[in-house]
């Protein structure tokens, strides 16, 4: 290779190669989400990577048509879509493979997705995915119950200290749209409220009627999701607004009921990012700084049917669960016992098998070596001395 050759291992801004013993681990991961789902009732679907681009975008895939790579299909001379998020791509399965199947119709899916461009918080371009969703539901328990699934899975591959934060992305659209304001002052409204500017949120609504009046209290109302229900019980909120904290009450109380200990906020003026959500929507974060786990909520699928769901990253779960110890390796020697060593593979030790006289178990990164019928462990190995 000549020095000005590109290096094979350089790859694109925001994609990465997962070596062992992570790419492992996340598989394992991704098989423990998903039998969780299973277990609740969702039956496992998988969609292409690829496919027509006016069926990938339409709906809810229009959401993210910016973040989607194209490319023409040489057989069909039409423009392809690479997909940027799965959910779209159930929605679709549900509305014409599975179109009359008896609803709900609760779906699984497990994938990677691949974007245009990163966030600088998250500048992976190429995501893990795995999620759930509940196709015809609109009742507010279908919310709650992926919300509580979300949380049951993550659990059980080891993330402690969940926190699951609901917002109410059209709680501030309907109530400056039932405001009446002018389009001038609306803007500025939305634009104090998507800064969090108390202060200028406070002056903007001041005078301008006793539906804006509430959005001052609607901002400062974030926080612990029992807190926040009960300012919003006391506001003198219009029909269509209330009907929304009504519903997000009915959720958080099934949360409550099924998950007393679950640290739950609530942020009734957050819109921001939420833009094909049209109820309530949620982030599931870990300990410490693990970042976002899941997201998901309540949207409308393809013909305007009612449907909720979730979706959770392996790669940050991967790094928010306790890590799992990576099983012992047994070294087998040329002209090994094969039935000794399939006996051992039966207990949970991954077998490394001798191509020739000159492999090492040590260099093969084996912790025992089988000796007749035995697995015997390997000697630590001795620290390397400093040389003078």
């Amino acid at each position: 290779m000549t020095d000005d050759a590109p290096n094979p291992a350089l790859l694109p801004a925001g994609l990465m190669d997962v070596l062992p013993p992570a790419a492992e681990r996340e598989a394992a991961l991704v098989e423990a989400l998903m039998a969780v789902f299973a277990g609740h009732g969702y039956e496992r679907v998988k969609p292409p990577l690829l496919e027509f681009e006016d069926s990938l975008l339409a709906g809810g895939g229009a959401a993210v048509a910016e973040q989607t790579f194209r490319l023409m299909d040489p057989i069909s001379q039409r423009m392809m879509g690479l997909r940027a998020d799965t959910t779209p791509q159930v929605a679709r399965i549900a509305a014409t493979r599975l179109g009359l199947q008896a609803r709900p119709l609760r779906l699984s899916y497990a994938g990677q997705v691949l974007r245009v461009r990163g966030t600088e918080l998250a500048p992976e371009r190429q995501v893990a995915q795995a999620g759930i969703e509940i196709i015809g539901g609109a009742m507010p328990e279908a919310d709650a119950e992926v919300a509580l699934v979300a949380v049951e899975a993550l659990t059980a591959v080891g993330v402690a200290g969940l926190s699951l934060d609901i917002t109410l992305p059209t709680m501030t659209p309907r109530l400056l749209e039932e405001a009446g304001l002018a389009q001038p002052l609306a803007n500025r409204l939305a634009r104090a409220l998507d800064r969090k500017d108390a202060a200028a949120v406070a002056a903007l609504a001041e005078g301008a009627g006793p539906i804006a009046a509430v959005l001052p209290a609607l901002l400062n109302a974030a926080g612990p999701a029992d807190a926040a229900l009960r300012v919003l019980a006391g506001l003198a909120l219009p029909p269509g607004a209330r009907a929304i904290a009504d519903n997000a009450a009915v959720i958080v109380a099934a949360i409550r009921a099924a998950s007393p200990g679950l640290s739950v906020t609530l942020d009734p003026a957050e819109y921001r990012g939420f833009r094909y959500h049209v109820g309530v929507a949620f982030t599931l974060y870990g300990p410490g700084r693990s970042g976002e786990l899941a997201r998901g909520g309540r949207y409308l699928s393809l013909h305007d049917e009612p449907a909720t769901g979730m979706t959770l990253y392996p790669d940050m779960v991967r790094r928010a669960a306790q890590p799992s110890p990576r099983p012992p390796r047994l070294f087998l020697p040329l002209g090994h016992d094969r039935g000794a060593a399939a006996d051992w593979r039966g207990r949970g030790y991954a077998t490394v098998a001798a191509l020739s006289p000159t492999d090492q178990p040590r260099a093969l990164r084996c912790t025992h070596e089988l000796l007749g019928h035995d697995a015997v462990p390997l000697p630590a190995a001795e620290p390397q001395k400093e040389q003078a």
